[in-house]
C-alpha cells in the first residue's frame, strides 16, 4: 500500500465510522451491549487513545525512532498480511485484550460524540500530513512498537492504524446494532 494509498484508506475508514454514528439515534454512543463491554461511544474514545501515541511518535526526528527502535531486516509486510497478523493476535491474547493507552476508559455521554470525533479527525489529518512527508525507505526501514504485535515498520503500523478504525466499525455494527 502506498503513503497515497494509506492516507485515503485512513480518512475513508474514519468517514464511515463517523457515518455510522450519524445515521443512529444519538443513544448509541451510550449503549452497552454487556456490562463487561464498552460502550459504542467509547470504541471512538480508544481509537483517540491509540492514535495519539502514533501521532506522538511519527512526530520524533527519524534518526531517534531508529536509534531507539532499530530499522527493519525484513520486507514490510502488505496489508493482508498485516490484518491477518492482528486478527491472530488478537485471537490469541483472548477476549478483552486492550492496549494500555485504554485500559482506563472514561465514560462519555451522546453530548460528547462532536467532540470525540473532532480529536479523531485531527490526529488522522496530522497522521495523514505526517504520512505523506515520509519516504519510501522510511516507511519500510523504520520501526516503532506496537503493544500486541511487537515492532512493525512504520508503513505497518500506518496500515494497522486504518484497520484499526475499520475493525472498531466492523464490531460496532455487528454487536451494537438492532439489539
Amino acid at each position: 500500500m502506498t503513503s497515497d494509498q494509506i492516507t485515503q484508506n485512513l480518512t475513508k475508514q474514519t468517514t464511515e465510522l463517523k457515518k455510522f454514528f450519524l445515521v443512529q439515534n444519538p443513544m448509541i454512543w451510550e449503549y452497552k451491549p454487556t456490562e463487561d463491554k464498552w460502550t459504542a461511544g467509547q470504541h471512538v474514545i480508544h481509537l483517540v487513545q491509540s492514535t495519539y501515541p502514533l501521532l506522538k511518535a511519527l512526530k520524533l526526528p527519524i534518526f531517534l525512532l531508529k536509534w531507539r527502535f532499530g530499522k527493519s531486516n525484513r520486507p514490510s509486510r502488505t496489508y493482508d498480511e498485516v490484518v491477518q497478523r492482528y486478527q491472530e493476535k488478537l485471537a490469541a491474547a483472548g477476549p478483552g485484550v486492550v492496549g494500555p493507552f485504554s485500559r482506563n476508559m472514561p465514560q462519555s455521554n451522546a453530548a460528547e460524540i462532536d467532540i470525540w470525533f473532532d480529536q479523531l479527525e485531527k490526529l488522522n489529518q496530522k497522521i495523514n500530513q505526517k504520512t505523506s512527508q515520509l519516504s519510501n525507505i522510511q516507511l519500510d526501514t523504520v520501526l516503532l512498537p506496537h503493544p500486541l504485535m511487537g515492532k512493525m515498520t512504520l508503513r505497518e503500523i500506518l496500515m494497522w492504524n486504518t484497520y484499526h478504525t475499520k475493525h472498531h466499525l466492523e464490531v460496532l455494527q455487528d454487536k451494537y446494532l438492532n439489539k
